[in-house]
């Protein structure tokens, strides 16, 4: 097989590197960009950095947005008193995609692991703290995976803010074991919210 030309493999090589994308997607998406329009080209590679440029982490509860605070946080029609915590920004795009939640977000930026050196200061749950006080809120809907380290997360979060006067719940567990909010679909995010249970 004739070898590709190195400004291919560096493409192919960058495109590897995103999430869902193996070795032989990355392969065709590199081909077809370095036979596409220039123009095409171009306006992808504008939109990849305007996007990168303009969206920023939320002042408040860390959701993507173009402004800050975010339209769920400045929406004046959601119940402050009740936060869903999540791991990752997208998964707040897959629960308000189930509907059925009206309450607003926290997101922590990663799981408590300690085996990669990740523990409960490394994430947002001090900003989540403030937010207990400052928002009266009455209720954290905890939203983790299911995995040893979203449990052990989980566990940390319970105990923590349970102490506070703070109701704090899980979803349901009709999530798949071992796998993360985007791999489900919304009825089942739906069903697992409405599912939620109080932990001791």
């Amino acid at each position: 097989m004739a070898a590709l030309p190195e400004p291919v493999n560096q493409l192919l090589a960058a495109l590897n590197t995103l999430p869902g994308i193996g070795p032989r997607s990355a392969e065709r998406l590199a081909l077809h960009i370095v036979q596409a329009d220039p123009a095409a080209v171009r306006q992808l590679a504008e939109a990849i950095l305007e996007a990168r440029e303009r969206v920023k982490p939320c002042s408040i509860c860390g959701a993507l947005a173009e402004s800050s605070p975010c339209a769920i946080c400045a929406d004046p029609q959601r119940d402050s008193s009740i936060v869903c915590v999540v791991e990752r920004p997208v998964d707040i795009i897959t629960i308000d995609k189930a509907g059925g939640f009206r309450g607003r977000y926290h997101v922590l930026g990663g799981r408590i692991s300690p085996i990669n050196g990740v523990g409960p200061e490394d994430l947002r749950i001090d900003a989540l703290e403030h937010r207990l006080r400052a928002e009266g809120v009455r209720e954290l809907i905890l939203a983790l995976a299911t995995d040893v380290e979203g449990d052990a997360t989980s566990f940390y979060l319970a105990k923590r803010f349970a102490s506070q006067g703070v109701k704090v719940t899980r979803i349901a567990y009709g999530l798949p074991a071992g796998s993360g909010l985007e791999f489900a679909d919304e009825l089942t995010v739906k069903l697992a919210l409405e599912g939620r249970r109080e932990m001791s």
